[in-house]
């Protein structure tokens, strides 16, 4: 009995020990496979690496004999319809002491369907995202905002000349791991800052126009550069000015620029208008066009401005006090408007599936959803509509802005004035965020309006059937006027219905 407990003794004493050793077994194996795949990653960044490089020197090549005089200028800007806007119609006080007529289904001449959403281009292969702390940090603003890479100002290609063997030879120069580590950090800001096509074409020039001077060719060629790499498609041209432009293409039909239409893509210069154009329709694989559609919120710094309070006049308890970001609304006035296809109306989809941003609905919307708590509906949708009809201040474009000029829906909560298409983004806005309902837009000429689908009770009134769902017709211009009545002097036969993003 007593060797039997000796060698239990012994075995217990032992247990620590084979404990001990099976740990350092798997450290050593961790620090095994840790090395192993780092060997792996740094092998796969190096072919990554070399991949691009024959790719960028294959591409060289191309347009160091690509360029085509095209002569003349490229085709007229798409003007924006001109259509005389509808004014602003009261709703008479009497109106719903009236015998109102059976409601029944308004006729629509066509339906508008926006895109859907895509992912944004990506660089034709991963780049290895780099701590580099030992590296000057470069610093750059884009509205208002600071962003910030490292880059040594040393490796800066300058272009002298824009002939094509020039172009070529900068290109290649830039084709090295220094230059595609300002990709990476460039597109990790995209990715920080939630920023859309375009917000990150003009952070690219501004970042261009800081490394190599403000308009010059090589900052030119260096925003076309970092734009290919990044995924996007872009083409090369120079005008008899020796001038160098970057053309970014769009499947956006964008109002009011300039239009180059290359075997049957569509280009538009950026940042001027070249009137005689040699062009180099040299293309890079795997190249994505430019969409301008704002799928999220862009994350820019906050610049307040003062607070302004709105409220309705039938409901003063729906009432907001709001500051907006100045940077925000910087961005805004930049964004060109387009349509998809050749369908004109199609552009106020785009303002009107913007989500609102998140320190606007921090504002505003805990208020709203406590003043609209234990409202039914159709009472809620009417506290919205009047609280969009009453609390804002019509003017027309042309008077405010020299032209036509859409709202996204914050905008309207920060300019004194607003139109009727602004009022119909914003209500439309606010009622599928508030209250979750899905809404379509309705373009007569020269107005805009919008209908609510409501689930949870019949509402009477004018509609409009869509794939079977009923939308009530509710117009945030016809002042004072409950759901379900059309502004007076509307020709369904001629409307169009446009689609929006559903909840």
């Amino acid at each position: 009995m007593g060797k039997v407990l000796y060698n239990i003794a012994i075995l217990l004493l032992c247990v620590p020990l084979l404990h001990v050793g099976a740990q350092n077994s798997f450290e050593e194996f961790r620090r095994q496979k840790n090395a192993e795949f780092s060997s792996f990653r740094r092998k796969a960044n190096e072919d990554f690496e070399a991949f691009r490089k024959k790719i960028n020197d294959e591409y060289a090549a191309m347009v160091e004999k690509s360029w085509k005089e095209l002569g003349g200028k490229g085709k007229r800007p798409v003007p924006e319809d001109k259509v005389k806007p509808v004014p602003p119609v009261v709703y008479p006080k009497d109106e719903n002491k009236k015998p109102q007529p059976k409601p029944k289904p308004l006729p629509f001449d066509d339906v508008v369907t926006p895109p859907k959403p895509q992912p944004q281009p990506e660089p034709i292969v991963p780049i290895e995202e780099k701590v580099m702390p030992s590296i000057p940090e470069v610093s750059f603003t884009f509205f208002g905002t600071r962003g910030s890479v490292h880059f040594y100002m040393s490796d800066m290609v300058k272009l002298n000349n824009v002939d094509e063997r020039s172009v070529a030879n900068a290109w290649r120069a830039m084709s090295t791991e220094s230059y595609s580590t300002l990709v990476s950090e460039c597109l990790s800001i995209r990715k920080e800052r939630n920023l859309c096509d375009w917000a990150y074409l003009v952070m690219l020039n501004n970042l261009a126009d800081k490394i190599c001077g403000k308009g010059t060719n090589s900052s030119t060629l260096l925003m076309a550069y970092l734009y290919c790499q990044s995924g996007y498609k872009m083409r090369l041209a120079r005008d008899t000015n020796n001038v160098l432009y970057m053309m970014y293409a769009s499947d956006y039909l964008i109002f009011g620029k300039e239009i180059y239409v290359i075997e049957g893509v569509t280009y538009y210069p950026y940042g001027g208008s070249p009137k005689s154009v040699y062009f180099c329709n040299v293309s890079y694989p795997q190249e994505r066009q430019m969409s301008l559609s704002i799928r999220s919120e862009q994350q820019l710094s906050n610049m307040w401005s003062e607070s302004v309070t709105r409220s309705s006049v039938r409901y003063p308890e729906v009432s907001t006090t709001i500051r907006s970001n100045k940077n925000l609304m910087a961005f805004y006035e930049t964004y060109p408007t387009s349509m998809v296809g050749e369908n004109s109306v199609s552009r106020w989809a785009m303002y009107a599936n913007t989500p609102m941003s998140g320190y606007v609905k921090e504002q505003m919307y805990p208020s709203l959803r406590s003043t609209l708590k234990g409202c039914d509906q159709l009472t809620a949708v009417n506290k919205l509509l009047n609280y969009v009809q009453t609390g804002f201040v019509y003017e027309y474009d042309d008077k405010v802005w020299g032209h036509d000029r859409a709202f996204f829906a914050e905008e309207s909560l920060f300019y004194p004035y607003c139109d009727c298409e602004d009022r119909s983004i914003l209500f439309t806005r606010l009622v599928r965020d508030l209250l979750g309902l899905d809404c379509i837009l309705i373009y007569y000429p020269g107005h805009l309006a919008s209908a609510v689908h409501f689930t949870e009770r019949e509402v009477n009134g004018d509609y409009i059937i869509l794939n079977n769902i009923k939308y009530i017709v509710s117009d945030a211009t016809y002042i004072g006027a409950p759901v379900g009545r059309t502004m007076p002097g509307m020709n369904n036969e001629k409307a169009k219905v446009i689609l929006l993003e559903r909840n």
